[in-house]
């Protein structure tokens, strides 16, 4: 990248967080004889009081800030509507940092309820759970997708193989009821009194209640109503909302950036599927990119090479303070990660890879020249290209197709050859934990697509640290730890995001790969297949881990 390049990047990050806090919510915009045209704080007040609405997107992808704010600003002056159920399949908050996100929603009162995959990016959520102020569920991404693809037929509930064995199963721990205030009653909204998962034979059904509300971000919208999704970063489950909502006689709200001609051939929602539109020409594409400027190497027909975007991504990353910086170490994990993708995983196989370290595993592969041998898709319906990191997780730099959510899942449940996923705990019977760092809500992460993914794919490949706080030089080929810290690979993980027992049931091959060494699950344990030059396996490894560690002989 140029110096031209950065320096206007440099200045667009630096506009945009002096004045990511504007807005105007009394925002106007009608077209004669097109009464779904409103303003934001009119579609707000669609809203009636203990609905369930679902909110659409994932990461930094497709947020409906303006609806937001005003949705907050309308509760605190009217006191309504109250006791909402917040559906919102993928993580849409900005960790009690960024405004316009559906923090803003964290008001008590406003939410009662909120069903959910994965928590980090709402602090501000879950700093109301931990004080008692709502109830908080927990299903599987994939399987949410599902649900609200089946509700598109008036089906409230889907079993599925998925989740058995891990926490979400109510016969090993809490099911969907991650945090039920000792104070809440379920009669708020009378919904949610066995909560969301049940046994069914040999799977788990996984149910949600009936759509009131759908609240969509998408590109543009023409003058009779029609909705249009071109140069979008992501779609998610935004039509499967849609149709499941009017299928119950609810309401769709659509918070668009554009207004453009009608065409016919591309329209995604038709004005009869829609029953209010808010134009606001600040409505992002993704994170810090207005509809009216994408980003375009993140939609499916950018003309540019995979590496500018790459790098237009990353040091967008950089500047929000988003990029951590990887050791040396972690450089060895993702290569020893790549080497065993190319001996278990074939060539054009669907691969997954998850967020956080597996991020790098993308860069080993693109400098290895090995990214083409795979096709990458995302949670949020993108496939091909390179999956973008950061804050705009869930989309993907110059991907082949953006689909849904749905049908992305369904495919993972098809054809995932392999998947890569970071990892909190392992224990000794290949349990992973991904979901819970410690007690209480703010320490609660939430699996996300984890568990479908894991429990879709072949191969597993789990990378991340041998110990959490401890300090792991690598140099020359060398491995030494400088710092003894936490064991992360114990006797029996603290939550089971992940169950050993149900991989080897399935015949999956389950591999994790740390700064230290490799282990395979195999029926006799976690078998240590490879250690590191400079690492001692009795001081190290054995002597260190409360795992039980089979060493072969």
């Amino acid at each position: 990248m140029n110096l031209l390049s950065s320096a206007r990047i440099m200045k667009h990050i630096f506009q945009y967080r002096l004045h990511w806090n504007e807005r105007d919510t009394h925002y106007q915009y009608k077209i004669p004889g097109s009464p779904k045209f409103m303003g934001p704080r009119d579609a707000v007040k669609l809203i009636k009081d203990k609905e369930t609405v679902i909110v659409c997107g994932i990461g930094g992808n497709q947020r409906i800030s303006i609806l937001s704010w005003a949705l907050r600003e309308v509760f605190e002056e009217t006191h309504h509507p109250q006791n909402l159920t917040l559906i919102t399949a993928a993580g849409l908050g900005g960790r009690g940092k960024v405004p316009g996100t559906l923090e803003e929603w964290a008001v008590e009162g406003l939410v009662s309820e909120v069903i959910c995959s994965h928590f980090e990016t709402y602090r501000a959520i879950m700093e109301m759970a931990e004080e008692g102020k709502l109830a908080v569920h927990c299903i599987p991404l994939g399987i949410m997708a599902a649900l609200v693809k089946a509700a598109v037929k008036g089906e409230q509930s889907v079993t599925s193989t998925t989740g058995v064995g891990t926490f979400c199963d109510p016969r090993v721990d809490c099911g969907s009821e991650v945090f039920i205030p000792k104070r809440y009653s379920p009669d708020i909204n009378n919904r949610f009194s066995k909560g969301l998962i049940t046994v069914d034979g040999d799977k788990l059904r996984y149910q949600m209640p009936k759509i009131d509300v759908a609240m969509i971000n998408a590109p543009a919208a023409d003058a009779e109503g029609n909705i249009y999704i071109e140069n979008c970063s992501t779609i998610c489950e935004s039509k499967e909302a849609a149709l499941a909502t009017k299928k119950n006689g609810g309401k769709v709200i659509v918070n668009i950036g554009k207004l453009i001609e009608k065409k016919p051939d591309q329209i995604f929602l038709t004005a009869d599927q829609v029953d209010a539109i808010v134009y606001y020409p600040e409505t992002e594409q993704t994170c810090s990119r207005r509809h009216d400027d994408p980003m375009l190497c993140l939609t499916d027909h950018f003309e540019g090479d995979v590496e500018s975007g790459l790098e237009t991504v990353r040091l967008m990353n950089k500047l929000g303070g988003i990029t951590p910086k990887r050791s040396k170490s972690q450089m060895c994990i993702a290569e020893e990660c790549a080497d065993l993708m190319q001996q278990y995983v074939a060539p054009k196989s669907y691969v997954n890879i998850g967020i956080g370290l597996p991020e790098l595993i993308c860069d080993t592969l693109q400098k290895k020249g090995l990214l083409s041998n795979y096709t990458l898709f995302t949670e949020g319906g993108v496939i091909g290209g390179v999956p973008a990191p950061g804050m705009f997780f869930g989309a993907a730099v110059k991907p082949d197709k953006i689909t849904s959510s749905p049908e992305v899942f369904e495919l993972a449940n098809e054809r995932l050859e392999a998947t890569v996923l970071g990892f909190l705990q392992i224990d000794s019977e290949g349990n992973v934990n991904a979901s819970k760092r410690g007690e209480g809500a703010l320490n609660y992460v939430g699996p996300g697509g984890f568990i479908d993914l894991s429990c879709a794919a072949k191969t597993v490949f789990f990378v991340g640290a041998w110990m959490a706080k401890g300090e792991v030089h690598t140099s020359h080929g060398v491995t030494e730890i400088k710092k003894r810290g936490i064991p992360k690979f114990v006797d029996k993980v603290e939550q089971i995001t992940f169950s050993g027992q149900q991989a080897l049931k399935a015949g999956q091959n389950v591999f994790y790969i740390t700064d230290v060494g490799t282990f395979k699950l195999t029926n006799e344990g976690m078998t240590l297949i490879k250690i590191r030059e400079g690492i001692d396996l009795q001081k190290d490894i054995l002597d260190y881990s409360p795992m039980k560690i089979i060493v072969p002989h």
